[in-house]
């Protein structure tokens, strides 16, 4: 395993980081003898960073994340949580959280706490409410290590948060299809400028990067010595290659992917990267931007739908078909997932209520584009 040290904080952290919103899930509940596996063999090969939040898994995660961590295995790891911003309306409201994200996770204090999923409206409403005043009560108080944050909204936004405190870290999503987006490359070069500490979340933007290759990228593919099903092996190495990142979290759901991102993670080296697999990358980034319907990365915090729709499932069949051009094997694929027993999940269930746009940290019109779904699915023609 590699490490990096973040310039603020001197520790060391590896490159991968396990990011714990994707775990193994069987019966449609963490399984969580597989995510105990993978915890021990992730920490056993050097992962020492790990990263969970208050709405992962139904609000479960943290729970998940503290008997995944019993055994001395907390010892072992950096571990990262955040702090619900959307949820906040008192100053004491954060407290409250912090408390009992401490219970959940089985610990006296957690590593890094990270404002979550900032924009304009949460920054301002925090500020108002003296968050940094509560982390850094917090930090004396020996609760927290290191102040930090998450950001979903757009460049001039982040250079302001940016410039507002030392933070020690901040969590922004980047990949090889969101190099200008949100806070993109600019912000990563502004904050690690300002000596920060950059986490990237989102470095297979939800999966969508794992899909089988497309016959188009075969030529680019030979040329740059690339022999992979998938572009997640490159794709992560793209991320590794920029100087500026500290680590990435993939959020693992198999021990084959974490075994795959864990051998992609011995050559994520920062400028390491050919002339000739840039070059790849710059051919799957447009063949893939011009055909992706929906940028969705299935964080799922557009859920629960009040009529179940499966909005994340219903967008990757969408995307994957719009990527392969096999409408009719996505389409298949949509109406076994989304079976007819399982009440209102698929798209045309949507009542066009609108309280998942008010969640979605990548703003995407969700109404909109569930038609598109019906419309590609459940009709006739493709």
């Amino acid at each position: 395993m590699l490490y990096r040290k973040m310039p603020r904080v001197g520790e060391e952290f590896s490159v991968l980081g396990f990011g714990c919103m994707r775990l193994p899930v069987r019966n449609g509940q963490v399984d969580e003898a597989a995510a105990s596996r993978m915890m021990r063999t992730a920490i056993d090969k050097g992962i020492n960073y790990v990263d969970t939040a208050w709405p992962y898994h139904g609000g479960q995660g943290e729970a998940i994340v503290g008997r995944l961590l019993e055994g001395g295995l907390r010892d072992k790891v950096t571990l990262a949580t955040k702090l619900p911003s959307w949820l906040v309306r008192t100053r004491g409201d954060m407290d409250t959280f912090l408390e009992k994200q401490l219970v959940s996770l089985q610990t006296d204090h957690i590593d890094v706490y990270l404002l979550h999923s900032l924009t304009a409206d949460r920054w301002e409403n925090l500020m108002r409410l003296d968050a940094l005043g509560f982390m850094e009560k917090a930090r004396a108080a020996g609760k927290i290590r290191y102040i930090a944050f998450s950001f979903h909204d757009g460049l001039d936004c982040f250079k302001k948060i940016v410039d507002a405190y030392p933070w020690d870290l901040c969590q922004i999503q980047y990949n090889l299809l969101d190099e200008n987006y949100q806070a993109g490359r600019e912000g990563l070069r502004y904050a690690s400028g300002k000596g920060i500490g950059v986490v990237v979340m989102e470095p297979l933007k939800g999966g969508n990067i794992t899909i089988p290759m497309p016959g188009e990228l075969g030529a680019a593919a030979k040329k740059a010595g690339y022999s992979r099903s998938t572009l997640a092996d490159i794709a992560l190495r793209w991320v590794w290659n920029h100087p500026e990142v500290g680590l990435l979290l993939s959020g693992m759901s198999s021990e084959e992917q974490m075994d795959q991102n864990i051998e992609s993670a011995a050559r994520g080296r920062p400028n390491s990267l050919t002339p000739e697999e840039l070059a790849f990358v710059k051919a799957a980034r447009d063949l893939y931007e011009g055909k992706m319907r929906v940028p969705c990365t299935a964080c799922a915090y557009c859920k629960p739908c009040p009529k179940s729709v499966d909005i994340p499932q219903c967008f990757s069949n969408l995307n994957n078909a719009a990527i392969s051009g096999n409408w009719e094997a996505q389409k298949a694929n949509y109406l076994y997932i989304l079976a007819d027993d399982r009440d209102g999940n698929r798209a045309s269930a949507c009542v066009e209520c609108g309280l998942c746009e008010t969640r979605c940290p990548q703003h995407i019109p969700i109404r909109e584009k569930l038609k598109e779904v019906a419309a590609a699915f459940e009709t006739s023609a493709a």
